[in-house]
């Protein structure tokens, strides 16, 4: 009963067996976009993402955001709730930018009138479709209560998450999350992680990019945008 019993391997993570209700959820330094058309190994964003995603990860849970972390391990691991992923990414937008500027034709950059939810279904093969609530319901991906339920979710997590990143000067343009059901009781709730790995982040004065973005578009300096992500949010880096 080690984390040599691999459960999965993901793009960004390795999740390893601990015991029935949780597992170790390992960070590695892989960068993919484009679902993996394009990948490097960048040293230490594994660390970076683990700190922040703990910091973010408490601070949700310390404002009534139910989540899947427990405790940091190490630099790399965390010990988290199991649970069964509902097999939908959530996309909250709060200004417009990515794939909603290609598909819709909106101007980069457009603040929206309220925070806009999307649904896209988990499928690296297919690459990861747009899908309704509809399809989510039909589907059976996910009851209609555990979907509005998400969706209450998705929309405190972005408030609290605009007013912590505001604090630091920073623009939360939008993030992907996941919920999962816990193996215990079912109930819903949020897993994966927060990090700049799945949240766009821009400074707010210079609009300078802080996140995966810099990988996705050849700017360099990613490393260092994580870096100062942590930084601002108080997190020591060794």
């Amino acid at each position: 009963m080690t984390k040599k019993e691999l459960i999965y391997e993901g793009k960004a993570k390795t999740l390893f067996f601990y015991d029935d209700d949780k597992i170790i959820q390992y960070f590695k330094d892989d960068a993919t976009a484009f679902n993996k058309k394009k990948h490097e190994i960048i040293n230490e964003k594994g660390i970076l993402n683990n700190l922040i995603s703990e910091f973010i990860f408490k601070y949700l849970s310390e404002n009534g955001v139910e989540n899947h972390f427990i405790e940091r391990l190490n630099d790399r691991e965390q010990l988290v709730k199991k649970v069964d992923i509902i097999p939908v990414e959530v996309i909250v937008r709060n200004i417009a930018t990515g794939t909603l500027t290609k598909r819709l034709g909106i101007q980069e950059g457009l603040k929206l009138k309220k925070p806009l939810i999307e649904f896209t279904l988990k499928s690296d093969e297919l690459d990861d479709p747009i899908i309704s609530e509809e399809h989510i319901d039909v589907l059976e991906y996910a009851e209609k209560d555990e979907i509005n339920d998400i969706k209450e979710q998705a929309l405190l997590i972005n408030r609290l998450l605009l007013q912590l990143f505001s604090s630091i000067n920073i623009q939360l343009v939008d993030f992907k999350i996941e919920f999962g059901r816990l193996t215990i009781d079912k109930k819903v709730i949020l897993a994966d992680e927060i990090s700049p790995d799945s949240c766009r982040l821009w400074d707010k004065s210079s609009s300078e990019k802080l996140d995966k973005d810099r990988f996705r578009k050849n700017l360099g300096g990613l490393i260092d945008a994580y870096k100062e992500v942590a930084t601002r949010l108080g997190i020591k880096i060794q």
